[in-house]
């Protein structure tokens, strides 16, 4: 009979990465498609929601906390509990007076909430499981990860998009959207009550008396790593070209033809961007996490960055072409998606690399919270980029950003045998 401390990471692995990514496409997607529906314009948009990515960049502030105050588990199920009440509240400002400043600090409170419950969800996953598992799981919980997109980012933006055609209140259909995924993570919080493990090493790492000492000594083994340099720059780079494009590609698929968009609706772009897309990304994902477990990640390195950036000429290819078939506007997106899924496999196990040893759930915070830090200040003036170069321009400027992950894919180090599934 199995223990609590050694259930199947089947049970809880894809349950977790699920919950793991609403917030977070809550954040970088429906946030963006919500205020465009809404009117507010690119500029605004691009500079304001790579704000509400600002949780992420500074949590690994507060990561050395997840280690040293209760278990994972706990933060995992209490902060489950506390994302979905501010998704609520999110739906409750739809229609009050300064509904965009409103709904814009929920949006930080709840980026907050789930910057804090990855930390507990990546050290949990790095407890729970052995490295050869961890590796094979990339692909799990990637898959599982992006099922949640679809259903917290194509179907809730399809939704979105049907109520407002059926009542005309874009506030409405919105406040519902919402709603929904509010009761997601109530189930969620049920759910992970019950059916998380307890592995033995979850636990407070230090007594009080030694917490602030401890504090500052995860801080500062990280930073003496070896070559942090090039970890840092690789981390830094990785998503250059991405975070840019990423704030831009919604406005541009809604843009009407004469602003140099395609003039999708919104229930069109839920289905190709958030739906189809989201699936060609999860197949890349399984695909990517399949081949590092057999062969390891210093030998797929560089055919995974090669995957996950040169597919980006996709979009100068729609904003130069601007087809109106959306057949054809589908499956350039989804070979984009295919292509990035596969390639960002290698930057998660790279982070899993770097963290391993001890405080590896505070220094896997470190890691994503760099990466956050590389995603937010590039999209906090692509809007502005944009509105200046134009679509055609500004996604072949975004390709050229993608040359400094090259370069540091050149010069960063990596254990040969690091991801393979050995015999053990």
């Amino acid at each position: 009979m199995q223990t609590k401390q050694d259930r199947s990471p089947w049970l809880w692995v894809p349950s977790l990465y699920f919950g793991q990514a609403i917030p977070y496409v809550v954040v970088m997607t429906l946030s963006v498609l919500m205020y465009k529906d809404r009117g507010v314009g690119n500029d605004d948009i691009a500079f304001y929601t790579s704000w509400l990515y600002l949780p992420w960049v500074v949590k690994p502030l507060w990561s050395p906390l997840v280690d040293m105050v209760r278990t994972k588990r706990w933060w995992i199920v209490s902060l489950q509990l506390a994302i979905g009440a501010a998704l609520a509240a999110v739906g409750f400002t739809m229609h009050l007076p300064g509904w965009f400043q409103m709904s814009l600090a929920v949006l930080w409170v709840m980026a907050f909430f789930s910057a804090t419950h990855d930390i507990a969800a990546d050290g949990f996953y790095m407890l729970g499981l052995k490295q050869y598992q961890q590796a094979a799981f990339v692909g799990v919980r990637s898959t599982f990860y992006r099922l949640a997109t679809i259903a917290g980012g194509g179907a809730m933006a399809m939704l979105a998009g049907k109520l407002t055609t059926s009542t005309g209140d874009v506030g409405f259909a919105w406040s519902v959207v919402f709603f929904v995924l509010a009761a997601v993570f109530s189930g969620l919080f049920a759910y992970h009550s019950v059916v998380l493990g307890r592995p033995a090493e979850d636990k407070a790492v230090v007594g009080s008396e030694n917490k602030l000492a401890e504090f500052f000594a995860t801080f500062a083994s990280f930073f003496g790593k070896r070559d942090i340099w090039l970890i840092l720059g690789f981390i830094l780079t990785f998503r250059l070209g991405e975070s840019q494009l990423l704030k831009l590609a919604i406005p541009f698929m809604k843009d009407p033809l004469i602003k140099g968009g395609l003039g999708m609706t919104t229930a069109q772009v839920g289905l190709a961007y958030s739906t189809i897309g989201i699936i060609a990304l999860t197949l890349g994902g399984l695909l990517g996490g399949l081949l590092i477990s057999r062969w390891g990640l210093k030998r797929c390195l560089w055919l995974m960055v090669f995957a996950v950036h040169l597919p980006d000429v996709v979009f100068v290819y729609l904003a130069t072409a601007l087809p109106q078939d959306f057949v054809l506007i589908a499956a350039s997106i989804a070979l984009e998606q295919f292509g990035y899924g596969f390639g960002f496999t290698a930057m998660m196990l790279y982070m899993i690399m770097v963290s391993d040893g001890e405080h590896k759930t505070a220094h896997y915070a470190l890691c994503t919270g760099l990466m956050a830090l590389g995603m937010m200040v590039p999209g906090m003036f692509s809007g502005k980029i944009q509105e200046f170069l134009g679509y055609q321009h500004f996604f072949i400027y975004v390709c050229v950003m993608t040359i400094p992950a090259f370069i540091m894919a050149a010069l960063v180090k990596i254990d040969p045998e690091f991801g393979k599934k050995t015999d053990q």
